[in-house]
């Protein structure tokens, strides 16, 4: 008889306030609906963050400590005191933590990374400021096997298993500015170089292994480029850039202008991603599998396009007023949202079966994420970015309203990481989801299920199977390229214009056949 499956992990929700942190048991809510608390601890905390797999916490506490706890008994690791701390950070499976102190001097080492277990140093060094691109100073990879830090004019590599050995590769690249190693698995480093008198910014990939880094795997440069942002996917096949420029030389936007491009490590692409519109790349994510990608692009109301990893379009999403999209862990359903200067309208999609689920809107939304069982989405609206407002909102994946909680200040909310693995298929989740009627809990401030149902058929709502809520006069023609990737007939979707002049066309190449005969 075979083994069964192990059960799934629960849910669990980490939120912040002023007055500590707290740990809710995840939906489904067994309490009358509400979340229990499973940790409560009321302290004031600077910041709360899990390690990347969910095994531990990191909790920033007044005076400087840091306090470690096992995610699974909840219960204390080590407790750090760091004087002058800065910033604080953990590796991928938090055995290591990386803090930064407050230096006048380089003499004192104000980078310390500490081992969790033995509470001792295992490597320090001098740094005299930190920044997003620079922080965490030494990077790992997701099985922490691989670890790298950036340094002048080159990257440098360490033993992770031992960091008594020091630095025992350098990889030399002038000029380097910021550098980004590959998570699942650590093989290679992207690297970009800024432009630099007359010389074009770029982007080259290396193999992590220091018999494997005589030449870069691939390589792209930019004209007009001031920052990019780097996006590996699972797998480490492929990397997409955003490269950036502070400047649009044909002032049609005050932010800049920027572009998405495309490398593989294997070398058989490198360059810009085919996008079908003018206009920023609002934002791009990866789907867990890593073999498609999804971009939200272009001047309002913005595209969205699914590609394969040849940069093929494989799905067009519509255009509406969005600049977010969430990929959900198993890959199945997409959220496109319009968060920060936008109303907060999201719309659902299935993206096995290509069609829309339903569209809904959380205003004032700050951070959003699917939970890892890729069944719910959660959106907090926090302090400090917004200081009226704050909440948690919890939505089923075709965007139903399951759970909502208003706050007087609230600082975080996040899902405990846990691997997408240990989750039955989205399928069966979404089988035993449709086996609740929803009446049963309606939370605080959903709408009926009669409203929701009319809202749906009204024509600002279209049904599930039309791929766009919002068509603007001048995007006429998207049904058209998505007749294109579909397949089928537009004759439906077409106007009684654009019908009138092809039957036109058709006469026209009928008498012309005529008269050659």
């Amino acid at each position: 008889m075979a083994a069964s499956a192990p059960p799934p992990p629960p849910l669990d929700i980490l939120v912040r306030g002023p007055e500590g942190f707290s740990l809710w048991n995840g939906p489904p809510f067994s309490n009358n609906g509400q979340p229990g608390i499973k940790l409560e601890h009321k302290i004031a905390c600077s910041t709360t963050k899990f390690s990347d797999d969910g095994s531990r916490l990191m909790v920033l506490k007044p005076d400087s400590v840091i306090t470690i706890y096992d995610c699974r008994s909840y219960t204390e690791i080590r407790s750090f005191q760091v004087p002058n701390l800065t910033a604080a950070a953990l590796s991928p499976r938090g055995t290591f933590l990386q803090t930064f102190q407050k230096s006048s001097t380089p003499q004192n080492k104000n980078v310390t990374l500490w081992n969790v277990d033995t509470g001792e140093p295992a490597y320090d060094q001098f740094q005299k400021s930190i920044t997003k691109t620079n922080w965490p100073s030494v990077r790992f990879s997701s099985d922490e096997a691989v670890a790298c830090k950036l340094a002048t004019n080159e990257i440098q590599f360490f033993d992770a298993a031992d960091f008594s050995k020091g630095v025992t590769n350098r990889l030399r690249v002038p000029g380097v500015a910021a550098i980004e190693l590959s998570k699942a698995p650590g093989s290679h480093v992207a690297a970009f170089v800024p432009e630099s008198k007359g010389i074009p910014a770029s982007v080259q990939i290396f193999a992590t292994r220091k018999d494997l880094q005589s030449q870069p795997v691939a390589r792209r440069s930019f004209f007009r480029c001031s920052s990019v942002q780097l996006n590996w996917n699972n797998g480490s096949t492929g990397l997409l850039v955003v490269a950036q420029s502070d400047v649009d030389k044909t002032n049609q936007s005050y932010y800049g202008e920027s572009k998405l491009n495309y490398l593989t490590t294997d070398g058989t692409h490198e360059g810009l991603v085919p996008l079908r519109k003018e206009g920023p790349v609002h934002d791009v994510q990866w789907s867990y599998s890593g073999s498609e990608f999804a971009v939200v692009y272009g001047f309002m109301p913005s595209k969205t396009t699914v590609f394969d990893k040849k940069c093929n379009p494989l799905l067009e999403l519509g255009t509406g007023p969005y600049n977010t999209i969430r990929w959900n862990p198993k890959g199945k359903f997409l959220c496109l949202a319009g968060f920060g200067n936008l109303p907060g309208d999201m719309a659902f999609w299935d993206y096995i079966e290509k069609k829309q689920l339903g569209t809904t809107k959380a205003e004032l939304s700050v951070t959003s994420e699917w939970s890892p069982d890729g069944r719910y989405f959660m959106t907090a609206t926090t302090a400090p970015r917004l200081q009226v407002d704050n909440g948690i909102k919890i939505f089923h994946h075709n965007g139903s309203l399951f759970f909502k909680k208003m706050f007087d200040k609230l600082f975080q909310a996040d899902w405990k990481p846990e691997s997408p693995d240990r989750f039955s298929d989205i399928s069966e989740l979404v089988k035993s989801f449709e086996s609740i009627k929803v009446d049963d809990a309606k939370p605080q401030g959903e709408k009926s299920k009669s409203s929701q149902t009319s809202a749906k058929a009204s024509p600002n709502n279209p049904p599930a199977q039309k791929p766009a809520a919002y068509r603007p006069p001048h995007a006429k023609q998207a049904a058209v390229v998505q007749a294109e990737l579909f397949g089928g007939t537009t004759s439906e979707a077409m106007s009684k214009n654009a019908l009138r002049n092809k039957k036109k066309r058709e006469k026209q190449k009928e008498k012309k056949a005529t008269e050659d005969s």
